[in-house]
């Protein structure tokens, strides 16, 4: 019996290791204008994490910056991270952001450089940001993405992710953000018939003004679809960092999204 627990326990060992979780988080406005108690604060959610996705990182002064004094942050918590930070997006039309990548440089490694995705920046104003990244010798690429807004009608965006599978044949892409739509929308049929899943479904991740009979999120926007035939679900799920707050005007400050996070192991 001794032998087979031990059997057991090293079988288990294995596959938490071969596992990781990446987390994707709009935080409003992420520049200049968040405290270092805000900073501290998202960096004590994001810890037990080993990639996270940011999207809406200011563009001017202040953007950049914010995700530097995020990672050195998170480097005082115990783990060393790096990270990356795209160019400012090529919309005119509307409101150019940046996205980021932060890692656990003892888990993870970063494949190549990031890009944001050129091929279709006249039909979607914030260009999505791809990086592609290595754990235990297999590769995935999470694909960062924010959305125009619901009233601009983002599945006009969104339809031309069907065509990104065959653009990188021989990437495992991830797609992960802020959709500003839900995943029952029609404009992700392509995809899932792919074979790409989502890892929420009818979950909402946006934040109402105030919580109305401990009502507190608003729509289905943040999602992550992933290939089912080359990801395993191990878990999925949010951080509903709000119920720290004594409301929801305190817990805005930090952001108008919650995080959203995805563990899994690749094939």
């Amino acid at each position: 019996m001794k032998y087979s627990y031990s059997f057991l326990f090293l079988l288990i060992a294995s596959f938490t290791f071969s596992q990781t979780k990446l987390v994707s988080w709009n935080i409003e406005n992420f520049g200049k204008s968040k405290t270092e108690e805000s900073i501290n604060y998202i960096a004590n959610s994001l810890r037990e994490y080993d990639i996270v996705a940011i999207q809406e990182v200011v563009a001017g002064y202040g953007g950049a910056q914010a995700v530097a004094r995020l990672a050195d942050e998170l480097n005082r918590k115990g783990a060393k991270w790096d990270y990356v930070i795209s160019d400012p997006t090529s919309s005119s039309a509307y409101k150019t952001e940046r996205y980021a990548f932060i890692w656990k440089t003892n888990k993870i490694k970063k494949i190549g450089k990031a890009w944001l995705e050129k091929k279709y920046h006249l039909e979607i104003d914030r260009e999505p940001y791809f990086c592609t990244f290595q754990y235990e010798n297999k590769q995935f690429t999470v694909v960062n993405f924010h959305a125009i807004t619901k009233k601009r009608q983002p599945e006009t965006e969104i339809k031309y992710f069907k065509f990104l599978p065959d653009e990188y044949p021989n990437l495992n892409l991830i797609f992960a953000g802020d959709f500003n739509c839900p995943q029952s929308h029609t404009v992700f049929n392509p995809l899932k018939k792919m074979g790409y899943q989502s890892i929420l479904v009818d979950q909402k991740t946006s934040l109402k003004q105030e919580c109305k009979n401990d009502n507190c999120l608003a729509s289905e926007f943040d999602n992550m679809y992933f290939k089912s035939s080359k990801v395993n679900t191990i878990n999925s799920g949010i951080i509903p960092f709000y119920k720290n707050f004594n409301s929801l005007k305190e817990a805005r400050i930090i952001s108008d999204h919650i995080p959203i996070w995805f563990e899994f192991s690749l094939n």
